[in-house]
């Protein structure tokens, strides 16, 4: 069977500081992005790897961290498994649907409330609306914020966020868990549940990519972890 999540030699290289002042500039730059995708190279200033010659798999039922410092391009790759971005050079292919927890407000329309926005969840992850529906109480009552279901979700603080956000993930039956450090910012009985929820997706073959800074997280959760140090994997095991 092949790995739900492959990542092969992959390269992320970013612009630093690039702006347009003409359209002139701005075709030329499209132009220079198209011979940098075929590999042919334009020079490098201004520019910055994210990412150098990085592989890992992970098979259904496994989990993988990613540690690292600030910077060493742990969030690129879930932007790169969310398909948020492409690589510049290599392959990064995930089999099934995805939910990703990577940012506070990922996903959210602020101006829709928190029934709103499960729907709109659930639709941009593949649910019709009667799945959603069904599935709606058990979402809610794991976020634990039904008091606030029907106010904007702009007005929510950044644990009711985590809650809700991580209550869609965790209940639309995904082949495909990425969470980002997100889980921090809740409180610590919500960070219990969460890994317990976890443990329970792991069980039912869900393949789940975990960025933390927490060691213990990381020991509860994966079976395995892979240390990046500027873009590279220094360590794996």
């Amino acid at each position: 069977m092949s790995p739900a999540i492959e990542f092969q030699r992959v390269w992320k290289q970013y612009q630093a500081g690039l702006r347009h002042q003409r359209l002139s500039d701005v075709v030329q730059g499209l132009l220079k992005g198209m011979r940098a995708w075929r590999g042919l190279s334009e020079g490098d200033h201004g520019k910055f790897w994210a990412l150098k010659n990085v592989s890992f798999s992970v098979t259904q039922g496994e989990a993988l961290g990613i540690i690292g410092r600030n910077g060493s391009g742990k969030s690129t790759i879930l932007k790169l498994l969310a398909g948020i971005t492409i690589p510049t050079k290599g392959h990064s292919r995930v089999r099934g649907r995805v939910a990703s927890l990577i940012e506070l407000v990922a996903g959210f329309h602020p101006d829709l409330t928190g029934r709103e926005n499960v729907f709109l969840n659930g639709t941009i992850l593949g649910l019709t609306r009667r799945q959603i529906r069904a599935l709606f109480d058990q979402i809610m009552a794991f976020a634990e914020v039904e008091p606030f279901l029907d106010t904007p979700v702009k007005r929510y603080s950044s644990g009711m966020h985590v809650r809700l956000g991580f209550a869609i993930a965790a209940h639309v039956n995904t082949e495909v868990l990425l969470i980002d450090e997100v889980l921090s910012v809740g409180d610590l009985t919500f960070q219990q549940k969460c890994l317990q929820r976890i443990d329970e997706l792991k069980r039912n073959g869900t393949a789940i990519v975990f960025i933390s800074h927490s060691f213990n997280a990381i020991q509860h959760i994966c079976d395995r972890a892979v240390l990046l140090t500027q873009g590279e994997v220094s360590k794996e095991g």
